[in-house]
Order: structure tokens, then sequence, then C-alpha cells
């Protein structure tokens, strides 16, 4: 299974600070992270729900120095999943060249740094969140690391792709540094393994990273268990 995940590149070496302009966050942040899904040949489900949490991750691997991400991490770690069909996808893709993205396979999925949620750029903003669909598919080829998924629980794809995301993006920042180098060195390979109620809660006592709990603020009850990163 192949899978793109930018690696960052050396800075070039500036007088000013790039990010002086940025006004100190006041309201919550939240990341953007854009999914195609292309009205003609949408990749399947679990392939977008993975693509969508290696771009979270790659945002942060390309731009580490954002002053936004330390904010962002210590508050709500809202992500904000929208989707574009490939002519919307291409338009964003220019207009944000700050962005970062993700492959796998015929999946594709870009992402930022955490921005205001309550001053989105206008392109952003009039992306569609609620009712992102993607076709189901076989069941993916386990990879070395991949998500768990509480499927019991009925998620649509783009909110299983932001609790994907979430359990991804805590896993880097928490996991163990040897793991995620390895993860890393090999390729940045993921895979979506979907559970039942009972068995997510079972293999979640052995779990690499933290267990992610919802806030509850679209489709599923307050504090439900979502997902989690398994290595090996």
């Amino acid at each position: 299974m192949d899978s793109t995940l930018n690696e960052p590149t050396a800075a070039p070496e500036v007088s000013e600070n790039p990010y002086a302009d940025l006004p100190e966050p006041t309201g919550e942040l939240v990341q953007p992270i854009i999914l195609l899904v292309d009205r003609e040949e949408p990749c399947d489900e679990d392939s977008g729900i993975a693509v969508a949490a290696l771009a979270s991750v790659n945002a942060l691997l390309a731009n580490p120095g954002h002053p936004y991400w330390r904010p962002w991490a210590e508050g709500a770690f809202a992500k904000s999943v929208r989707r574009a069909d490939a002519k919307m996808f291409a338009k964003v893709a220019a207009e944000f060249p700050d962005h970062s993205v993700a492959e796998l396979g015929s999946a594709r999925a870009l992402a930022f740094a955490p921005m205001p949620a309550d001053s989105l750029p206008k392109r952003l903003a009039k992306l569609q969140v609620s009712g992102t669909t993607l076709p189901p598919g076989k069941p993916m080829e386990l990879t070395p690391v991949h998500i768990a998924l509480n499927d019991g629980l009925g998620m649509s794809t783009g909110k299983a792709a932001a609790q994907g995301a979430h359990a991804l993006f805590a896993w880097v920042l928490e996991g163990k540094p040897a793991d995620l180098a390895a993860w890393r060195a090999a390729g940045c390979q993921l895979s979506v393994q979907r559970l039942d109620s009972k068995a997510f809660k079972k293999l979640s006592r052995s779990a690499q990273g933290p267990l992610i709990h919802d806030a509850g603020r679209t489709e599923i009850v307050p504090g439900s268990a979502t997902a989690f990163v398994r290595v090996g």
C-alpha cells in the first residue's frame, strides 16, 4: 500500500519572524482538512479516512514552527473535515500554497495549520462539512500502524475522518518516539480497522496512542470513544 506524506524541508533563513502578523488567538482554533470527494470516481471510505489523518499530521511535520499549534493542541484540538470535488480541490490547492497534501492510492486530502474558527478564509468556509459520504470498499490490508475505529457508532465519512485524524495526531504527539521514527522511515503507511463496539473496547486497553473521546457536537453522544492507534 503506497502512501505519500510530505517530509519537512529546511526553512530558508529569514531576518524577520514570518508569523509576526498573526494575531494572538482569542477564540477557538480549528485545523481545516479538505478531503477530495471525486464525483465520478470517488475513493473508498476507509482510504478517505486514512488520507485525511495523514494530511492532518503532514501539516504539523511540514510546518512545526507555526505558533498556533501549541494553543490548538492545548485547547479543543478541533478539526474540520470539509469536502471538495476535483475542480474545487485544485482551486484550494492553488489559492493556499501553504497547504500540506497526502495521497493514499486514489485518495487525496490537504490540511493546514490551525486557524481561528470564526474567521476561516471564504473559500474554505464555503466548503461543506455535513453530508460527506464516500462509498464503502473492501476492508483495508492492515499496516503496522493503523487507526482503529468504533464502527458501532455509525459515524459518517466526515465524522470518522475527523476522529481518525484526532487519533493519529495524538499518537504522533504522545506515542513512543521509536514507533514514530520507524513509521516515517517505512513511508508513513496507514490503514483503518473497523471494530464493533465490544472488540473496540477490548483492544483499546492496549492502544499505543490516546483513546479519543468525541465532544458530542455532532452525530454522536458526548464522551463516546471513537478511535485510537494500534502499532504492530
